[in-house]
């Protein structure tokens, strides 16, 4: 039932999926057996099939919201892959990708364009603290298209959660510059391969970064004892500053929603990978219930 897991997934979005996509997302690379899959699903009523689209927990009017949201994604991409690009000349920035939403191939109204970026090693927070200081100062501190919630460093590239939340957002994760880093990034999360299967993204248009002279600059200034104890004090302050003001998260929430350690800086005060694996939770269970289907919990 891995095609119905992946309708259910995406069904928590509102966003009904084609056959293809379905795929995709298939352990197994065998089309015949999805279709017959999904044909027991539809008959039992489990699942809807509306022209090209399979839906489970919305109307038909999802099916247009998305195509809007699918024209909306054309245009809010071109934005995305030049803000990509300048967020790579940055100091210490090694690779930039869009995720989130847009990078599934959705975009509305409501969304922000989120980046996720890896740096240098020992130098995820400094790296953070120029774009946080660009987007206060020059954006009004406007996320809209300026999303910047998520860093890594290169010299820890494996996601330490390995559930279907972290690796369908790997597997859209959509690489703009920094094209050695990213291969390093995606041989070290070959995990993804045992929930989707066979796993090659594509990087043939994933560019190399050229840095400015004042960003080389910068970094040689920032490259020594003084750069390692900026980049302390920086993550010493951002996780004070985050304590006070989500003090009310309990300790592991906060530890996955606000993750902050050397290597790694994540912002998700909402805790996005909580609540959609336990919204996705909630739906096996009446599936359980309502059609004695039972479908493996998923962890976060």
């Amino acid at each position: 039932m891995e095609s119905l897991k992946t309708i259910l997934y995406f069904s928590i979005f509102k966003y009904p999926l084609k056959l293809e996509e379905i795929f995709s997302y298939y352990p197994v690379k065998d089309q015949q057996k999805i279709e017959i899959e999904l044909r027991h699903l539809i008959e039992e009523k489990i699942v809807l099939k509306v022209g090209d689209f399979y839906l489970s927990g919305c109307d038909t009017a999802c099916i247009e919201k998305r195509r809007k949201g699918n024209e909306m994604a054309v245009k809010a991409l071109v934005k995305a892959l030049e803000r990509g690009h300048f967020i790579s000349k940055f100091p210490f920035v090694e690779a930039v990708g869009v995720s989130g939403s847009l990078s599934k191939g959705y975009y509305d109204s409501t969304s922000d364009i989120d980046f996720f970026v890896i740096t240098k090693p020992g130098r995820v927070w400094l790296a953070r603290t120029f774009l946080m200081l660009y987007k206060k100062i020059f954006l009004g501190n406007s996320r809209k298209y300026f999303c910047i919630n998520y860093f890594m460093s290169s010299a820890n590239l494996e996601l330490e959660e390995k559930n279907r939340y972290t690796a369908t957002e790997v597997k859209t994760l959509i690489p703009i510059a920094g094209l050695i880093v990213f291969e390093k990034f995606y041989a070290k999360n070959r995990w993804i391969s045992n929930i989707f299967g066979p796993f090659n993204p594509e990087l043939k248009n994933v560019a190399e970064i050229k840095k400015p002279k004042l960003t080389t600059l910068l970094e040689l200034l920032l490259d020594n004892r003084f750069g390692n104890v900026a980049d302390d004090a920086f993550e010493k302050i951002t996780l004070r500053f985050w304590k006070m003001k989500f003090s009310y998260m309990n300790r592991e929430d906060f530890k996955i929603a606000l993750k902050t350690t050397k290597d790694i800086s994540k912002h998700h005060p909402l805790n996005f990978q909580k609540n959609v694996i336990r919204s996705l939770n909630e739906k096996y269970e009446e599936l359980s219930k309502q059609h004695n289907i039972v479908l493996q919990k998923e962890y976060v």
